[in-house]
């Protein structure tokens, strides 16, 4: 490692940003650099930040702050990501701990040290990643968005979606699978609209989904926007033997809906996953809501609250509306007060708990088929990776292997299970 720059790379927020702090990664060792694990052992520290909600940009400060008071002398620091590219020149001035304040598509040369590395002028969709260290990982099929929901600010950052092309993404797909990744997380910010930006009204899901399919044992989707969920992409999703459908609901009230820009209302979501029920029994659903959005009533509230106990989500996510500066939603009137929002969230968290106990409390006695993980660390179809609970199994499993297990036991979102023969299904 003598004479080598080290690097060290701090990631913040979605899946989506893992993708492309992996591409970054690749692309900084393709350049002679090594990474590190330790930021104070590093000569560059970059931190991809996350800009979505005032939390999540409160929390990448924070890290920058940190990580600026831990990093070696003359070390170089770098903020990248959304926070740098929503803000740019006014994050640069309001954060003089760091060296550069640059977005993805924004070359840096870093300083008096740099001798040719830099953080490079590219477009992270295309770039190749560093050998994978789980059995899984996320593939980002796409970057930007071209919906005008009223609470978000992605687009005016992001750009419009920016599709790959299938043959860029099954490339990237062989790569990781030989590299031993035997579940591929197909992640974008619309995911089913992957491919409508290559052609009028074209989409290239399914077919995707497919192809993904027969290459490694297991594909799922986050983040599926609810009026693109048709037959055909149902179809593809369970015939991939994945049954997880993650759909970004948001709120179930018409009225409140429609004034966050957003299809749909909670009939319609009741009716679609009881239909994907009846055809698949095994599925497993997760959702995420917003809660206090300008103009949310009690009525609307407790609409939410009738839908999430009908809708007996596995997984459910609710966060407090932030106000986005550029959002149609910014200004509008309604804003709920703090104090409602946050005895509105606790007693949603509080159900969705419950109900997501419940359904753990189920699977015990049940058999499954688990992915290792790591090691004690498994997951069968109703788990993703980094985001919900885990099924605990015993530590001599090889990691990257999947086994048939009865469940024994569960706590919360956890379970725990005993593998059924000695060696692995596959």
């Amino acid at each position: 490692m003598s004479g080598r720059r080290r690097f060290y790379v701090e990631t913040l927020g979605c899946p989506k940003n893992q993708v492309d702090s992996d591409k970054l990664v690749g692309t900084l060792v393709a350049d002679g650099m090594v990474a590190v694990d330790d930021a104070a052992s590093a000569d560059l520290v970059v931190v991809n930040t996350c800009a979505f909600i005032e939390e999540a940009r409160q929390e990448s400060i924070d890290v920058v702050l940190d990580l600026a008071a831990r990093k070696a002398d003359g070390a170089e620091l770098v903020v990248t990501g959304c926070l740098a590219e929503r803000y740019g020149d006014e994050l640069a001035g309001a954060l003089p701990e760091a060296d550069a304040v640059a977005g993805f598509g924004v070359p840096v040369t870093l300083g008096r040290k740099a001798s040719g590395s830099a953080v490079p002028s590219f477009d992270l969709l295309n770039l190749p990643r560093p050998a994978p260290s789980a059995p899984w990982a996320y593939v980002k099929v796409a970057e930007g968005c071209d919906k005008a929901c009223g609470f978000c600010a992605i687009p005016s950052f992001r750009g419009p979606q920016r599709s790959r092309s299938t043959e860029q993404l099954l490339a990237e797909v062989d790569g990781l699978a030989a590299g031993g990744v035997r579940e591929i997380v197909l992640v974008a910010q619309d995911l089913a609209s992957y491919g409508r930006d290559q052609g009028v009204g074209e989409r290239r899901l399914v077919p995707l989904v497919d192809a993904v399919a027969a290459r490694v044992d297991r594909v799922r989707l986050l983040y599926l926007y609810p009026s693109h969920l048709d037959d055909a992409l149902v179809d593809a999703i369970c015939a991939t033997g994945v049954p997880y459908f993650d759909l970004s609901l948001q709120h179930v009230s018409p009225p409140l809906v429609r004034r966050m820009r957003r299809w749909g209302d909670g009939e319609r979501f009741l009716d679609r996953i009881d239909a994907i029920r009846a055809q698949a029994p095994q599925a497993a659903f997760r959702s995420s809501f917003i809660v206090g959005y300008p103009g949310e009533t009690e009525e609307d509230h407790d609409e939410l609250l009738a839908f999430v106990r009908a809708a007996r989500l596995d997984w459910g996510a609710f966060f407090s509306f932030s106000r986005e500066e550029g959002t149609y939603a910014a200004d509008l009137d309604g804003q709920v007060p703090a104090p409602l929002v946050a005895e509105r969230l606790a007693e949603l968290r509080g159900l969705q708990d419950d109900i997501t106990a419940i359904h753990r409390d189920e699977l015990v006695g049940e058999v499954v088929d688990v992915l290792v993980d790591a090691p004690g660390v498994g997951r069968s179809h109703r788990e993703a990776p980094e985001i919900d609970g885990v099924i605990a199994v015993p530590d001599h499993l090889e990691v990257g292997t999947i086994h048939e297990v009865r469940i024994t036991g569960a706590t919360g979102p956890d379970c725990e299970a005993e593998p059924l023969t000695v060696g692995a299904v596959s």
